[in-house]
């Protein structure tokens, strides 16, 4: 039988767990002329949810991660290549001559797909202000199109004012909703709740918390009781515990036991095998990862692991909150109700670098 669980890509059909009610909300929102902004942590299932949504919608869509993105003239030419993947060259043909910069187009005779590219040294405002009006032109009222941008925050970093020239363009369309992801939440709130920001109120504010617990051990239970018939329960429970019900965690960790239950069924305790296989597998990335934090960082990240107090006067309180909200950027420590360390399987290689 196939590992029933899966992660580290885009979670659909079988393998999609939950979120029944936030797949509805978008999925009814994006009927709509609105745009909307989601946030959550990294790895909670945004792109996810997104694109169950839209399978479940009868709009036509196109996605590009920002985190991919190189420059505004990359950003432009992903646009316009996911583009053709919805409107042949044939159909759109007639627009693309009335670009002031002409791109060059080539097919992959392997995939059929068409690649895009510029020149370099053109000006990227040009290019994306004509790969946007392209976009718009070709749909309607009654045929919009969606545009999702993945990590959306990281327009501030492409170029400084991207913000601005991105709103101008926006502000012009009318065939054209987007849902505009991002896992900074101080970013994104910065970006489409401060007044003096282009985005101030550009849409509807959705955040995406974890996966309910009872909802989420009911998954993990059902496709775990092939291998574990009488235990899957107090497996799921255990794995729940563990993860803090973080979804790609829950679901890696899954994962790796269903493995070591086909691979080694011997094993008595197939979750604490998997945690260390994990742990093991990643240790050298870890490894790097720690040897790259200031000695500030490393202290905090111990006092997360342990659960020791922060406040203990050994840091300043100012040096410690930079520090926290540098690393949550970075996306090492995320904040629910509290601060915590975001892979339970680095918060496991911690502890072990302790005892």
């Amino acid at each position: 039988m196939e590992n029933p669980f899966k992660f580290g890509t885009i979670v659909e059909a079988e393998y999609f767990t939950d979120k029944i009610e936030e797949v509805a909300y978008i999925r009814h929102f994006v009927e709509s002329a609105n745009h909307l902004i989601l946030i959550s942590p990294r790895r909670f299932g945004k792109s996810s949810v997104v694109a169950k949504a839209l399978s479940q919608s009868c709009r036509k869509s196109i996605t590009v991660n920002l985190q991919q993105v190189t420059s505004v003239a990359d950003l432009s030419a992903k646009l316009l290549r996911e583009f053709f993947k919805v409107h042949p060259l044939e159909r759109i043909r007639h627009l693309i001559s009335h670009f002031r910069i002409i791109p060059t187009l080539t097919t992959n005779p392997i995939t059929g797909l068409m690649d895009v590219s510029f020149q370099p040294g053109v000006d990227a405002s040009i290019l994306l202000e004509d790969v946007m009006e392209l976009i718009e032109h070709a749909h309607t009222q009654d045929d919009r199109i969606i545009i999702v941008l993945d990590d959306f925050q990281e327009i501030l970093d492409l170029d400084s004012h991207l913000d601005k020239k991105l709103r101008a363009i926006m502000q012009k369309q009318k065939h054209i909703n987007y849902i505009l992801l991002g896992s900074q939440e101080s970013m994104m709130t910065d970006i489409f709740e401060k007044k003096k920001s282009p985005f101030y109120h550009f849409g509807e504010m959705m955040r995406l918390g974890k996966l309910p617990r009872g909802d989420f051990h009911q998954y993990l239970s059902e496709r775990l009781k092939p291998r574990f018939p009488d235990t899957s329960g107090e497996l799921a429970d255990r794995i729940l515990d563990y993860t803090g019900c973080h979804p790609y965690y829950s679901q890696q960790l899954a994962a790796n036991i269903w493995n070591i239950s086909v691979l080694q069924p011997e094993e008595e305790d197939a979750l604490s095998a998997a945690v260390n296989h994990i742990v093991v597998s990643h240790g050298l990335d870890y490894e790097r990862l720690w040897m790259n934090f200031k000695r500030t960082n490393k202290w905090i990240l111990q006092s997360l692991a342990t659960n020791r107090p922060l406040q203990t006067g050994e840091y300043p309180t100012s040096t410690l909150y930079s520090s926290l909200k540098r690393m949550q950027k970075e996306g090492y420590v995320i904040y629910s109700n509290r601060y915590e360390i975001e892979d339970p399987f680095f918060k496991e290689w911690i502890l072990r670098g302790i005892q």
